[in-house]
This record gives C-alpha cells, structure tokens and sequence, in this order.
C-alpha cells in the first residue's frame, strides 16, 4: 500500500461554539491531486490553516512524510517540505515576479534572503525563476512589478513561488482566482505535469478544472468531510448535490 506523503486524522477545531472541523481525515498520497471541496462556510480555509500550521487544532494530528508536524511552525513545516501557495501580501509588491522567485529559489538552496543584491545579480537564479514563471504561464511577464500584475497574474506568482521551493507536498488554494480562460487553460495543464513530481492538495471553485485535475475529492460541508472518493463517485453522489443546491461550487 503507498505510504501518504501527508496525512491528516481526526482534526477538530472549534472557535467559541462553532465547531469549524469536525473529526477531519484525509490523506494525499505521491503522484496525485487530492481535491477539497465545498459550498461557502464548509470550513476549507481553517482546515488548511491547520495542515500549514498557523491554525493550531484542539486535537487530532498532522503529518508530513510519515512524520508528525502537528505542534510544528509554519516556517518547520515549510521546511521538512510542505509547500503553499503564498498569500499575495506576502509577495514583494514592488519588484518584479522573476525576483520574487528568486528568493525563493535562493531559500529552497538554503541561501539567506539577506543577501538580497547578490541575488539580483546571479544570472543563474534569474534564468530559473523565468522558467517557473513560464511554467506557470507568465512568460513574457518575468520582469514586470508585481505590482503592475493583474490579480489572477499575481496569483501564477504565489504558484511559481510555492513551486520554486521543491516542496514535497503542495498546498494550493484557489490558484485559478481571477484567471482568465487561456492562463486557467495554462495552470491546469501546467498541474497535471508536476502532479508526477508534487503531490498537490487543491482548493478550487472552479469545478471544470477539480474534475479535469483531480484523481480523488474530499467534500466538507459544515466542517465535516461528508464523501471521499474518485471524481466519478464525486459527479454521481445525491449528496453532494444536496449539499451544493443552490451554491457554486
């Protein structure tokens, strides 16, 4: 049977009287994209926050290529190999996507952000930041602000950034937010290549790319994970189309 790169069990987390996760259980396993999906509310967002760690649960665990990681930071998660898309206000805003790259880049060879004019200057680095960037579908774009970006563009940023670190499982929210046709287009066939790489634990709304994507889904719906299984089962089950009535996905 294939060992989970990442496992979580039994998580439950509450704020005040809101039960937020409930008895949580899932696993994402090598080679594959694990979709999580649901109606608004479902608890998607403070699931994530307890697999990456800026969410501590009240019980339950959470592992990392056979390792608990439960108790561990953000930061020690990050760098035992668990890979996110970065928020963009972690993003810096005021120089270009190539460099923002680089830095991490420079981070996943274990060079210090510190030395930051050295960085600018490695052709090295430059050339493989402007391939994770035209990997995500910015090509042509590597030079240009981020600032300057379009807010789906930033977002092939986070993407690229996430990626250039060489995590051993990646945690992707909504990476299709505010893309266009063509850059969805791009990113979905962009994922389905790195998926024999990374494994990618997905949040996505949008539907066509979940289904197109994804070898299993997790559906949460009021914090509790209702169905599990293959894109098929997903597509035929009464209850998730209960569960999605008069909802987007």
């Amino acid at each position: 049977m294939t060992k989970p790169v990442l496992e979580v069990k039994g998580l439950h987390k509450s704020f005040g009287a809101l039960q937020a996760t409930k008895n949580v259980s899932l696993d994402l396993k090598p080679n594959e994209i694990h979709a999580l999906i649901g109606p608004n509310g479902a608890g998607k967002s403070t699931l994530i926050g307890q697999i990456a760690g800026w969410i501590t649960p009240d019980s339950g665990s959470v592992y990392l290529d056979g390792e608990e990681v439960t108790n561990e930071t953000v930061a020690s998660r990050s760098r035992k190999g668990l890979g996110r898309s970065f928020q963009i206000s972690s993003l810096a805003m005021e120089v270009s996507a190539r460099r923002n790259v680089m830095l991490s880049v420079q981070a996943s060879e274990g060079s210090s952000f510190r030395f930051w004019k050295q960085t600018k200057s490695d052709q090295d680095l430059r050339e493989t930041a402007g391939n994770w960037l035209k990997k995500v579908g910015l090509g042509g774009r590597e030079d240009i602000a981020v600032s300057e970006l379009s807010h789906g563009e930033r977002r092939q940023v986070e993407v690229a950034c996430a990626l250039a670190l060489k995590p051993k499982a990646l945690l992707l929210d909504e990476p299709m937010a505010g893309l266009g046709p063509t850059g969805s287009i791009q990113l979905t066939e962009f994922l389905e290549e790195i998926r024999l790489e990374i494994p990618i634990l997905l949040i996505e709304h949008d539907m066509d790319a979940v289904f197109r994507l994804a070898d299993r889904i997790t559906v949460l719906v009021g914090g509790a994970a209702i169905l599990s299984g293959s894109v098929e089962a997903i597509r035929a089950s009464a209850l998730v189309r209960e569960a999605y009535l008069g909802e987007e996905a």
